[in-house]
């Protein structure tokens, strides 16, 4: 895999350009949580290519196979400057010794309960990781003094919302999953932080996030397995489903650029007709898309190509809890980190593939 050159070179630019440094110290520590998680793990590599010291946190939960994310895991440990520590972010004293006994200087929290149809099945898992782990992650910020908590939100949140591309300036308050619920949840824990304490938070809502190292449950995941296999593809809501797909290294340039971009009070913010992705407090929302929308039997027909066979699709109504499309506004990003998400999807899934049949020896 690898991370893009830019995402290698985030924490060494210039710092003209805003986001572009982290400004460590030889002292620095950034925690990293859910690090043996996709998302996770790539953001926790780049770091620590760029020369920062990272502390990783995962549970290692069964959600899917924990033998994927031992394997990132065992990537990560080959950094001398990375330290892992196996815990679950819902125990709220042994999360409190976390901090106290590591002092990170960045939070970059990547850590939650993943999944839309699963929390229907299981929302004690996510009431568990998403709030009351995300509060102890708060609280640890918060009593520790961490210059900047960068965390993980979804283009879920969006929900019921139907005005296309979605934007961080637009409500979100109609939640149809209780995952997305969760997110939205801690949106509203961090500003309510960085209004009191005066905490610096980010949050970003990812689109779609695909590439090497991937989760199982996603789609390119499940259908490369599926077709390389010769079996039939579940394909919701008929094949009209329409998704954001951004490519992992996009995720992490942006992940890594506002980590090092403490948020700051927006100074034009209005109470009489507040803005949702600003305050008046140091508290940001962004969203991490390539705003290129791509219809499922595309993406399905370029996957494909790639493999040289053909799918065999089941085609099935639209799942409890998904939505028909997804696409998103990126002009805040663009405009205050510097940074447009641009991996092409036919060379994004060119390099699943490759990761894929590597790794499983396909």
């Amino acid at each position: 895999m690898g991370v893009t050159g830019a995402s290698r070179g985030a924490l060494s630019q210039t710092p003209e350009r805003r986001g572009a440094s982290l400004d460590l110290d030889k002292n620095s520590q950034i925690l990293v949580t859910g690090a043996a998680g996709f998302i996770g793990f790539h953001v926790a590599r780049a770091l620590l290519e760029g020369g920062a010291t990272v502390i990783g946190v995962d549970s290692l939960n069964a959600y899917y196979d924990p033998v994927l994310k031992e394997a990132r895991l065992a990537r990560l440990k080959e950094h001398e400057r990375f330290a892992f520590h196996r815990l679950d972010i819902a125990e709220r004293d042994a999360t409190a010794r976390l901090f106290a006994e590591t002092r990170p200087s960045l939070v970059v929290h990547m850590a939650a309960q993943a999944g839309v149809r699963y929390s229907l099945d299981d929302p004690a898992a996510y009431i568990d990781s998403n709030l009351v782990g995300f509060g102890n992650i708060l609280e640890g910020c918060r009593r520790g003094g961490v210059r900047h908590l960068t965390y993980a939100s979804t283009s879920s949140v969006y929900g019921a919302n139907t005005l296309m591309p979605f934007s961080v300036h637009h409500g979100a308050d109609h939640p149809v999953s209780l995952y997305a619920a969760t997110k939205k949840a801690n949106e509203a824990m961090a500003h309510s932080y960085a209004y009191l304490y005066g905490l610096p938070v980010t949050g970003l809502r990812f689109f779609t996030v695909y590439g090497p190292w991937g989760r199982p449950d996603m789609a390119l995941f499940k259908f490369t397995r599926a077709i390389l296999a010769g079996e039939p593809i579940e394909v919701y809501n008929n094949g009209q489903m329409r998704r954001d797909f951004t490519y992992i290294d996009d995720v992490v340039e942006g992940v890594v650029r506002v980590a090092g971009m403490p948020a700051t009070a927006n100074p034009d913010w209005d109470s009489r007709a507040p803005d949702p992705a600003t305050s008046s407090a140091p508290y940001r929302l962004y969203n991490i898309g390539n705003a290129e929308p791509a219809d499922l039997l595309a993406m399905i027909r370029i996957l494909e190509r790639i493999l040289g066979r053909e799918a065999k699709m089941t085609f099935l109504p639209l799942q409890p809890g998904d939505v028909p499309e997804t696409a998103a506004d990126v002009t805040d990003l663009v405009r205050d980190v510097g940074y447009r998400p641009a991996t092409r999807l036919e060379d994004g899934i060119a390099r699943f593939v490759d990761w894929y049949r590597d790794y499983y020896r396909v």
